[in-house]
């Protein structure tokens, strides 16, 4: 039975710079990269040197902990650089596309008729299995340890965010034969979460899952807050999830037997002339998506939102994961008595001096300024105030801090995920790293408990 969801913890940061609903198809580009640290966890195993030439949806490397989880090329071309780190750590390999795009040909398949293992060894095969990550940890998937249920946010929460609704407009087809194969993975349920406005949603006729409407502010679109009031996770459970536009990829694959990485973008923040939706392939250049329409100009380019995405240059690509570039003021000015008359430009919990609740409507332009200095916890209860999981936040991240394994266990660390503690990171008055804290305690808990 389906169950709706509205939570009252929680906040909405409304920022200047929304996606206009108008969508510019992109030229292929030159340059692309994929980069293994977007799959946190795992260890690549290079398949492909440099010089060669592969189809997209051919694997370039392999985890090392598990041979069957392969990682593709977005595109045809030749691979002309693998960038290697410290201790030769492969950070990038970069490919060269070419100008007409060839696709390795996995076969099209009748999801109906295929089994649960079948699936599985297609979506290995094909590349597809890293866009599965877990709960607990929040990692690719572990395919050796079933699934108690299998989660769909189709409602993005987050500052600026994309509208699902725009973003996978006909898409129906696709998204209904992923569903299908996701429901042959798990005995148990799949549930995909949508906004109020379920007439508008490419999910609305979906069948063969639980169907949940979602409200209240940021993070009801976060998967965690959807799991904890759903199918909430115990010790020793496996829960998995996917994001609607990695669906999307799934569902065009076992439709036409390629592996079409291309998505829409969402180009949001003050500092572009246009923000829009553009059409891109994973692993592009963002010097490609933003050409012409960014004010560089002190701007901090982001991939992803501004809570949980990673800092980028022109230079850089856009992580596996993400459909979203964000372009914002660089706070690298020094406001003069800032702490000690009132403000009207910011966004705050509190009331002291400042004024943001009085107009919740108001959209601003923020900066990156962080307005004070790292310092140790101030215990202020403010936290509690946007967290809406029945968790501790403070103590989950001094635990994580001090590396209390069972203290992180008792607290809940098994439900969580980084990005449930950027909304606690931007309101914390003693400017403590919280989505990294976590991080860190999430990967010492993989390692030492398994």
């Amino acid at each position: 039975m389906s169950k709706d969801i509205r939570i009252k913890k929680g906040l909405d940061i409304k920022l200047i710079g929304e996606a206009d609903q108008v969508t510019t198809e992109l030229s292929l580009g030159s340059m692309f990269a994929i980069r293994p640290d977007d799959f946190h966890g795992v260890i690549p195993k290079i398949l492909a040197k440099e010089g060669t030439e592969v189809k997209a949806g051919e694997a370039l490397f392999y985890n090392k902990s598990d041979e069957r989880m392969l990682f593709p090329s977005p595109v045809s071309g030749k691979i002309s650089e693998i960038v290697r780190g410290a201790r030769r750590k492969v950070l990038a390999i970069k490919i060269a596309a070419d100008s007409k795009q060839e696709f390795k040909d996995f076969g099209k398949k009748d999801v109906e008729a295929m089994s649960g293992e079948e699936v599985k060894n297609h979506l290995f095969a094909s590349g597809c299995w890293p866009f599965i990550k877990q709960r607990p940890y929040d990692v690719v998937a572990n395919p050796n340890q079933a699934p108690k249920s299998i989660f769909v946010s189709a409602y993005a929460s987050a500052p600026l965010a994309g509208d699902y609704d725009y973003s996978l407009k006909g898409k129906e087809s696709e998204l209904q034969v992923a569903l299908t194969a996701l429901t042959k993975l798990t005995a148990g349920k799949v549930h995909v979460s949508v906004g109020e406005n379920l007439a508008s949603s490419p999910f609305k006729n979906v069948q063969g899952v639980d169907l949940h409407k979602v409200s209240g502010p940021h993070p009801i679109g976060n998967v965690s807050t959807q799991i904890a009031q759903i199918d909430p996770i115990n010790k020793g459970e496996v829960v998995w999830v996917v994001t609607p536009q990695d669906l999307v990829v799934i569902g065009e694959l076992l439709l036409t037997g390629k592996l079409n990485l291309r998505r829409t973008i969402a180009l949001t923040g003050s500092k572009f002339n246009k923000p829009q939706y553009v059409t891109a392939i994973a692993g592009a250049q963002i010097g490609d998506l933003v050409k012409g329409n960014l004010d560089a100009s002190n701007a901090r380019i982001i991939s992803g939102n501004v809570l949980s995405g990673l800092q980028a240059s022109e230079n850089d690509f856009l992580g596996y994961y993400e459909n979203q570039v964000t372009a914002i003021p660089e706070g690298d000015d020094y406001e003069l008595f800032g702490w000690n008359k009132p403000v009207f430009n910011k966004i705050s919990t509190s009331r002291a001096l400042t004024f943001s609740w009085l107009n919740p409507k108001k959209k601003y332009d923020l900066n990156t300024n962080t307005n004070g200095e790292h310092r140790a916890f101030v215990v202020t209860g403010a936290y509690e105030e946007v967290f809406p999981l029945d968790i501790y936040p403070m103590q989950l991240l001094k635990a994580c801090m001090y590396k209390d394994l069972d203290e992180m266990e008792g607290l809940g660390a098994y439900e969580i995920a980084p990005e449930d503690f950027a909304l606690t990171e931007f309101i914390c008055v003693s400017k403590q790293p919280h989505q990294k804290i976590i991080r860190e305690g999430l990967d010492l808990m993989r390692e030492e408990l398994g």
